[in-house]
C-alpha cells in the first residue's frame, strides 16, 4: 500500500547505528570452477506441473545454475563434482519471493523511528519523546508504522498530541499503510497547511470541528508537507538498501518485486550491482509513467547482474487504503457514510496511462483496494485487451475487495492477456476487524478473496507490502492456509472459503511469484537451468501447523549457489563460506 515515500532527512545517518556498511556487505561465496553437490536433504519445490516435487540431492554448476535434481530411487552421483554440501537432513526449499515490497521504504524504515510495535497512543508518544531526546541534532524527526486501529483509538491522532512531546521541530510520521501521515504543528506550518488550505485531488486534510487541520494528511494531501522535507543523500540510500537486503535474506527471501521505484531507487540498485553487493533479485516497477520512462526509456530493461535486477514495468496507484478510508468503494463506508474513498483516476484516465505503458511493452501493475477501484481497473483491462494482445500478465496489486459480480470480468481478462492477483495474506489477519468496520457485513464475501481469484483464472503472487508489514513469508503462508491470526483468532478462521492449499501457498511465494514478474525461466523453482536459489529451514510447511509455520527459522539462504545468510553466524559469518570439500 505504500505508494510514494516521504522524503527523509537522514543527516549523520550512520552515527549511532552500531552497524557500518562494511559489516553489512556480505561477499558471496566465490564460485568453484566445478560442480557442487548438495545431498542429505529433504528437498521440496514446485515442479513443472505445478505440484510439489520432492528430491534428495541437487547438483549446481560454478555459475550457480541447477544442473540436476536427484529423486528417491535414483542414485546420488559419487563423482563428477568438486564440492559437496552436507544438508544434514534439513528441509530445502526454493528461495522465497515477496511479490510486493517497497525496498527502499523498508530500508529507510529501519533507519528512522519505527512505531509499528506500539500498542497505544501513549506508547507511541513515549517512544517519540525518547527518539527526539536521542537525536537532538536532527532538524526533522521522521518515521512511521503507526496505526490508530491497532491502538483502539477510534480516530486519527492529532498534531496537539504530538506537540505535547515534541514542539521545537517538525515531526512527520507515516501511517503503517503509507497512505496517511501524522505531523505536529511545526510540520504543518512548514507545509503551510492551515484552515484555509484546500486538499489536492485524491487527498484529504483531516480537520478539527473548527476547520483547522487536525494533524493527519491523507494520500495526495501529504505532498503539501512532503515537499518541505530535505531529501536523503545517495549515501543514505545505500545504507538503507543494505539494511533492507539483509532483512530480506535472513527471512528466506531471495527475490522481491519492488513496487513504485524512483530513479533514485534504481540508481541505488545499480550502485550495489556495480559493487557486487546486490544479492537479492529485484523485479522493479517504476512509480508512474515518468519514473518508469526515466529508468527504462523505450521499454523494459534486460536482466542485469546475473539475473539480479530488471525493470519489468510500471506501478500505478488507483486508490488509497481501507485503514485511512482512501480505498474507493462502490457504496459509502459502513462506518463513515459521507465518503466512498479517494480515487486518483477516472477509468478513462487510468486507461490512457495503461495504454501508454502497454505501447512500450511495460508490464502494468495497478494498486486497487476498494471494490469500485477493482471494478474500474478490471473494466480498463478488458477494454485494453482488445488492442494489446498476447501474454501481458497485467497485475492487480492488493485486490483486497472485489465485488463478486465482477469476477466474470476478471476471468475474461485472465483468459485474454493473463491476470496476476498480487495479494498479501498477512493483510487479512492484520485488517480483519478494521475491514469489518469499514465494509459492514454485506461486502465481506469479496474481501481478501484469494481462493476466488484463483478460481477465476488469476495467478496468485503472494507478498507482504513491507514496510507496511514485516517481510515475513512464514506469517503470510500460515495466514493463507488458515485465515487465522497469530492469536488463533477467529476460531475456525475468517471467511474460510477463501483459504488456499499449502501447495498454492508455496507456489504463491515461489514459482507463481516468479511467473508474475516474467522470471519463471530464471528462478522461482529448483529445476535444471534455473538459478540455484535455495534455503534451509527447520520446519516443513507442507505438514506443520500454521502456528509452527509462523515460527519457522531460516537456517541458511543461498543465492545463485552462494551463501548470503547463516543463522549460526548472523553478524556476517556467512561471507565467503565454502562448501565442504569432497
Amino acid at each position: 500500500m505504500r505508494e510514494g515515500r516521504t522524503s527523509l532527512l537522514l543527516s549523520r545517518l550512520r552515527e549511532g547505528l552500531g552497524v557500518g556498511l562494511a559489516a553489512l556487505a556480505i561477499t558471496l561465496t566465490a564460485p568453484a570452477h566445478a560442480d557442487t553437490l548438495v545431498d542429505n536433504i529433504q528437498g521440496q519445490t514446485i515442479g513443472a506441473d505445478g505440484h510439489v516435487e520432492r528430491f534428495k540431492a541437487m547438483l549446481f554448476d560454478d555459475a550457480g545454475v541447477v544442473k540436476a535434481l536427484i529423486h528417491d530411487g535414483e542414485k546420488t552421483p559419487k563423482k563428477g563434482f568438486q564440492y559437496r554440501i552436507d544438508g544434514k537432513g534439513r528441509i530445502m526449499l526454493p528461495g522465497l519471493i515477496d511479490a510486493h515490497v517497497h525496498v527502499m521504504g523498508t530500508g529507510f524504515a529501519a533507519l528512522t523511528l519505527d512505531l509499528s510495535d506500539t500498542k497505544s497512543l501513549a506508547d507511541a508518544l513515549a517512544k517519540i519523546a525518547a527518539y527526539a531526546k536521542a537525536h537532538p541534532d536532527r532538524p526533522w524527526l521522521l518515521g512511521g508504522g503507526w496505526n490508530q486501529e491497532r491502538w483502539n483509538l477510534g480516530r486519527f491522532p492529532t498534531a496537539a498530541e504530538l506537540d505535547s512531546v515534541v514542539s521545537d521541530r517538525p515531526v512527520w510520521l507515516e501511517r503503517a499503510d503509507g497512505h496517511a501521515t501524522w505531523g505536529n504543528t511545526a510540520a504543518l506550518k512548514a507545509g503551510a497547511v492551515t484552515a484555509a488550505s484546500v486538499a489536492p485531488a485524491g487527498g484529504e486534510i483531516i480537520r478539527l470541528a473548527d476547520g483547522a487541520p487536525a494533524g493527519v494528511l491523507v494520500d495526495n494531501a501529504r505532498g503539501l508537507v512532503d515537499a518541505k522535507v530535505p531529501p536523503p543523500t545517495p549515501r543514505d540510500y545505500d545504507a538503507a538498501f543494505a539494511l533492507a537486503q539483509q532483512n530480506f535474506y535472513r527471512r528466506g527471501l531471495t527475490a522481491v518485486a519492488d513496487m513504485g521505484a524512483t530513479m533514485e531507487d534504481w540508481q541505488t540498485f545499480r550502485r550495489a550491482g556495480d559493487a557486487n553487493t546486490l544479492y537479492v533479485r529485484i523485479m522493479v516497477y517504476g512509480a508512474g509513467i515518468d519514473n518508469t520512462i526515466r529508468i527504462g526509456g523505450p521499454g523494459p530493461t534486460p536482466w542485469l547482474y546475473a539475473d539480479r535486477l530488471r525493470l519489468n514495468g510500471i506501478k500505478l496507484l488507483l486508490d488509497g487504503a481501507l485503514g485511512s478510508r482512501g480505498a474507493w468503494l462502490k457504496a459509502p463506508y459502513h462506518d463513515r457514510p459521507d465518503t466512498r474513498g479517494l480515487p486518483n483516476f477516472t477509468q478513462t484516465q487510468l486507461g490512457n496511462l495503461m495504454s501508454r505503458a502497454a505501447m512500450d511493452n511495460y508490464q502494468i501493475a495497478v494498486h486497487a483496494i476498494g471494490d469500485e477501484a477493482n471494478a474500474v481497473l478490471l473494466g480498463a483491462m478488458e477494454n485494453l485487451a482488445q488492442t494489446y494482445k498476447g501474454d501481458r500478465r497485467w497485475r492487480i496489486e492488493h485486490a483486497q475487495v472485489i465485488d463478486p459480480a465482477d469476477w466474470p470480468i476478471a476471468e475474461r481478462v485472465a483468459k485474454s492477456v493473463g491476470l496476476i492477483a498480487s495479494m498479501q495474506p498477512v493483510h487479512q489477519t492484520s485488517d480483519r476487524l478494521m475491514a469489518e468496520a469499514r465494509l459492514g457485513p454485506e461486502r465481506l464475501s469479496g474481501a481478501y478473496a484469494w481462493a476466488s481469484a484463483k478460481a477465476h483464472g488469476a495467478v496468485l503472487a503472494f507478498g507482504s507490502d513491507t514496510p507496511v508489514e514485516l517481510p515475513d513469508p512464514w506469517t503470510g503462508f500460515a495466514a493463507a492456509i488458515s485465515r487465522i491470526d497469530e492469536n488463533g483468532q477467529p476460531t475456525g478462521g475468517w471467511q474460510v472459503q477463501e483459504r488456499v492449499s499449502r501447495e498454492t501457498a508455496l507456489a504463491g511465494y515461489t514459482a507463481d511469484a516468479a511467473y508474475a514478474g516474467f522470471a519463471e525461466k530464471r528462478f522461482g523453482r529448483l529445476a535444471p537451468g534455473l538459478r540455484a536459489d535455495f534455503i534451509f529451514v527447520d520446519t516443513d510447511p507442507m505438514t506443520a501447523s500454521p502456528e509452527a509455520i509462523r515460527k519457522t527459522k531460516v537456517l541458511e539462504t543461498w543465492v545463485g549457489g552462494g551463501k548470503v545468510w547463516d543463522a549460526a553466524k548472523p553478524e556476517g559469518g556467512a561471507a565467503g563460506a565454502e562448501p565442504v570439500k569432497k
